[in-house]
């Protein structure tokens, strides 16, 4: 894969035609969206500055100490508040657009430095019915004054003129639902991102042998990341050797792989702010033992079930409902469980062993937004929608005294990206095979 595989960045109609569904169901509101902070390891030390979410999907602004404000209505408005530039901090951190600049390249209806916010917002925000606005703990103390006083100003004398904010409304309640369907430009980015996820993942599945360290394999699959054109991992990549597994977010990758360990990769890589997250687990030595088998066919079959189950109409509970089918099965031909199949799913008994959900959306965040019910109702799967698919079989050593002793220690996780299409869907990481044998040549015999 080269640079030119890679879709460039929208253009900036894409961004217009999505602020202006947002502005349409703003009815007379206002939306706030702040820039990321800069995020600090420690005194002047910067992390790598990611921006935020929300305000790149409806702007495509990507610089730290930025705001947006979106107006519905009769009169929209996009207004666009940045950073001024000065010549002594591009000098450590690079040159920003400054106002005239972000104006023009975001086709904003206007733009000010974010000096001028305290003389500007506080009319901007008088003129909305209500403020769409996410109170987040990262975000700057003072946008919240502004609004608090917003609201303040209309309780003591908009009320008289019928004028002024009315109260604060979270604006997950459109963008999560806007975010839900992917359009083209979307996916075409996560099919890179899971392309890249699997490079990442078979880098690492090459390094993996007994003696070698968790973290020589996190090594490979970051570095297989970057070099393949990932901008940075979406998540702290996982690798959890033998009974790390079994820590569903274990990521230390601090121990040395054993000879009997299966060793389980978790890792997705970000291309253009959207991400991959593929899961596989490998045998250090090459081979699965007996147990470790019996184990991984359960997953995969439930991961196989669970893929023939999507499709338009579907429900992200009617997938998950086929794999607990499938891992109650499985636990009781591997004598963990006994009982009659309705029993068990009814009690869930399989919890202790398959304690997470089977799915979660994917798209800017690897858990994007979105809900998966309302009112109590399944959402119906739809053509755009991406998600993950992910079972797993986790035999923590505290917990597997009795029936499943014979297991102690043995996590299975395989995770694929899936896009719904009109027909059923689309397995974005199908480049990762999942079958015994090509997950044992992957790692290669006789580690």
């Amino acid at each position: 894969m080269t640079l030119s595989d890679f879709p460039a960045d929208p253009d900036p109609e894409v961004f217009g035609q999505r602020r202006e569904v947002a502005a349409s169901l703003l009815n007379g509101g206002v939306m706030l969206l702040p820039s990321a902070p800069k995020l600090y390891r420690s005194r002047d030390t910067q992390h790598r500055y990611r921006p935020d979410n929300e305000l790149y999907y409806l702007t495509g602004v990507t610089e730290p100490g930025a705001l947006a404000l979106i107006r519905g209505g009769e009169s929209p408005l996009f207004v666009l508040f940045v950073t001024q530039r000065e010549p002594g901090a591009e000098l450590w951190t690079g040159p920003i657009m400054g106002p005239d600049s972000a104006k023009e390249r975001f086709e904003a209806d206007e733009c000010y430095a974010m000096s001028e916010l305290h003389d500007l917002l506080p009319g901007l925000l008088k003129e909305g019915d209500w403020i769409h606005y996410r109170y987040r703990a990262r975000v700057n103390d003072g946008l919240e004054l502004y609004v608090k006083q917003a609201l303040e100003d209309t309780r003591s004398t908009g009320a008289r003129s019928g004028s002024g904010p009315r109260g604060v409304v979270d604006p997950g309640r459109i963008l999560d639902e806007l975010r839900l369907k992917k359009e083209e430009c979307e996916i075409k980015r996560l099919r890179i991102a899971a392309q890249v996820s699997v490079a990442g993942n078979r880098a690492g599945a090459a390094v993996i042998s007994p003696g070698v360290g968790e973290w020589t394999v996190e090594a490979a699959v970051e570095q297989a990341f970057r070099c393949s054109g990932g901008s940075m991992s979406a998540f702290p990549t996982i690798v959890g050797s033998g009974s790390n597994a079994c820590v569903l977010h274990y990521i230390a990758n601090t121990a040395i792989i054993g000879k009997d360990d299966l060793v389980l990769v978790d890792a997705g890589a970000e291309v253009g702010f959207y991400n991959g997250d593929v899961t596989r687990t490998y045998p250090a030595s090459g081979h699965f033992t007996a147990a470790q088998k019996d184990v991984y066919e359960v997953v995969l079959a439930a991961l196989e079930t669970a893929i023939e189950k999507v499709g338009p109409g579907e429900t992200i509970a009617a997938v998950h409902d086929a794999v607990t089918g499938v891992i109650v099965r499985g636990l009781r031909d591997l004598g963990v469980l006994r009982g009659s199949v309705e029993e068990l799913l009814e009690n869930k008994a399989y919890q202790p062993y398959y304690p997470h959900q089977t799915s979660h959306w994917l798209g800017l965040d690897v858990h994007d937004p979105g809900d998966y019910s309302s009112g109590g109702t399944p959402r119906r799967l739809e053509p755009g929608m991406v998600f993950t698919i992910e079972p797993g079989l986790y035999f923590r050593p505290v917990m597997t005294k009795d029936a499943a002793e014979h297991l102690s220690g043995i996590a299975v996780r395989i995770e694929d990206d899936v896009l719904v299409t009109e027909d059923g869907c689309e397995i974005l990481t199908r480049g990762l095979p999942t079958s015994v044998s090509e997950i044992e040549e992957l790692v290669g015999p006789d580690r």
